[in-house]
């Protein structure tokens, strides 16, 4: 009666332990892409081309060893227009791999899930988001950018991830994680 006893106490700890390694692996790896966690890229290269009929400026942020190296450069090349209306596109670069890699597709993919804040100093500035997610809502990939009088300032461009889509347009109200937020003195004359 005792190894009776035993046998099914082994068979039942056999069982729960079965059960638990079942339950473990069958764990949803297939969750639904909305409730996944948020593989953060390494972005190095951060580049606003504005572009006008009569000329073109770029806005760069390079940072080739990421964070915790040296520090990244910050380059404007040249003034923009007073009174100008720029067609502009945002493009985000992992110069790390060779090809570099273009995390604008991904941004642009997961459409639902970014939004491209800018934020100028001058407020001649107005800058509106022209492209939109699946539910209609502004990601700022492309953007149309107006200067007014001359003036310098800054311009602050920040990549949020998962922010409460609508929200009024400001990077404080969409609450997300940054991916990527750079700085930029900037004039225009």
């Amino acid at each position: 009666m005792k190894n009776f006893k035993s046998i099914n106490t082994i068979k039942l700890l056999a069982v729960l332990f079965m059960s638990s390694i079942a339950f473990v692996s069958c764990s949803s790896d297939d969750d639904d892409h909305d409730d996944h966690d948020h593989e953060e890229e390494l972005i190095t290269t951060v580049l606003y081309t504005l572009t006008s009929p009569t000329g073109f400026v770029t806005i760069e942020f390079q940072d080739l060893d990421g964070a915790g190296g040296a520090d990244g450069t910050y380059d404007v090349s040249g003034p923009l227009s007073a009174n100008t209306t720029y067609t502009g596109v945002i493009k985000l670069l992992n110069e790390t791999e060779d090809p570099a890699e273009d995390i604008t597709l991904e941004v642009e993919e997961e459409g639902d899930e970014h939004e491209f804040f800018y934020t100028p100093s001058i407020s001649d500035i107005t800058i509106t988001k022209e492209d939109a997610d699946v539910d209609g809502n502004p990601i700022g990939i492309e953007t149309t950018f107006t200067t007014g009088e001359a003036g310098t300032g800054t311009l602050t461009i920040e990549l949020i991830h998962e922010p409460t889509k609508p929200n009024d347009g400001t990077s404080a109200s969409a609450g997300g994680s940054t991916d990527v937020e750079v700085t930029f003195s900037i004039e225009v004359q």
